[in-house]
């Protein structure tokens, strides 16, 4: 079926990786080199509409009101047209996405973004995909992307092919209460993107060490969640965390010899990290992981939140920083067709 001139809009919402992937085995279909586990983030969010129009002579894109810059605009065409070649058509399109939160900044925009453009681009092209379908779809645009379409707690199965690397939610968004804290301490885009930090992992001496640690992590994490036990979650994700950034820091970026290594860390990462720390020991349950950037996600369930916005309200001043708070969330939605 063919749907030119159907306009959709469809909505997504970044995800948090609980239990992160570095390094791919396949670059170009962004098939990880081992699975993740994440939560989708309620407090932040890409809408994204797309319309294919009959007689246009090439896509127009455009990012929070402004036209998408060179990069961004051939990534989206890119994606676009593996959306045209699964329905069969070679119209053009017209792409609007707007973000409510800041990009490359190590929030999952990339996440939220293709999830949604995939959703949006599909339907108006007259495709109807399942649920691993599209995830597949808009792991290619964005390997995190496919754990943004399921709903609330999502693995990521890294496969070993296009058809066997995609997402499938592990537990809806009401399985359990968190309160995931993003602290925004940086909201500019990131010196080195997580493309290449991903390219660079196996040049670090720790990355077959990070490997072989994964499979334990991921059990004890599927584990914690379905037991809701935080602690045990907690520490995991905190201590897996802290693996990754120490893989990318030991890692050998090409291009980029001036580096001893990737730092996402800002002076007040390292500084929220001593304070969660420090809030731990005195009683507070908070635990803490970090993307590739310097923003800071915290984690505690909800009886704690006020408590913990409490503590941030004394510390971020001095920081500089601000901070959106989220629940588990439901993944891609269709939130209007014309």
């Amino acid at each position: 079926m063919r749907a030119e001139g159907l306009k959709v809009t469809a909505k997504a919402h970044p995800n948090l990786a609980l239990v992160k992937y570095w390094g791919k085995v396949d670059e170009e279909l962004n098939i990880p080199a081992s699975s993740s586990i994440s939560v989708n983030l309620s407090g932040a969010a890409t809408t994204t509409t797309v319309v294919f129009v009959p007689g246009a002579e090439a896509d127009s894109v455009t990012i929070d009101g402004q036209a998408a810059p060179s990069k961004a605009y051939l990534r989206v065409v890119k994606h676009l047209d593996r959306v045209r070649q699964l329905a069969g058509i070679t119209t053009r399109a017209k792409v609007e996405s707007w973000n409510d939160f800041p990009a490359s900044a190590g929030i999952a925009s990339s996440a939220s973004a293709f999830a949604a453009l995939s959703l949006a681009a599909s339907r108006a092209a007259g495709l109807s995909l399942t649920e691993r379908e599209l995830s597949i779809l808009a792991r290619k645009g964005s390997g995190s992307a496919c754990r943004s379409i399921p709903d609330g707690f999502v693995e990521f199965v890294a496969g070993s092919t296009d058809e066997t690397a995609y997402a499938r939610q592990l537990f809806p968004p009401e399985h359990w209460d968190l309160r995931i804290i993003t602290v925004i301490l940086e909201g500019g885009p990131k010196e080195v993107p997580s493309s290449e930090g991903h390219r660079a992992a196996q040049t670090s001496p720790f990355y077959a060490a990070w490997l072989a640690a994964l499979p334990p992590t991921l059990e004890t994490v599927r584990r914690a969640l379905a037991e809701r036990d935080l602690g045990t979650l907690g520490m995991a994700v905190e201590r897996q965390a802290m693996a990754m950034h120490a893989v990318a820091m030991t890692s050998s970026p090409a291009g980029r010899e001036w580096l001893s290594g990737i730092y996402y860390w800002a002076p007040g990462t390292v500084a929220l990290i001593r304070a969660v720390q420090d809030w731990r020991r005195q009683g507070l349950r908070v635990y803490l992981t970090i993307d590739a950037g310097a923003n800071v996600h915290l984690l505690c369930e909800a009886p704690d939140q006020g408590e913990l916005e409490g503590e941030l309200g004394r510390l971020l001043p001095a920081l500089g920083g601000r901070y959106l708070v989220s629940r588990p969330a439901v993944g891609a939605r269709i939130i209007g067709e014309e």
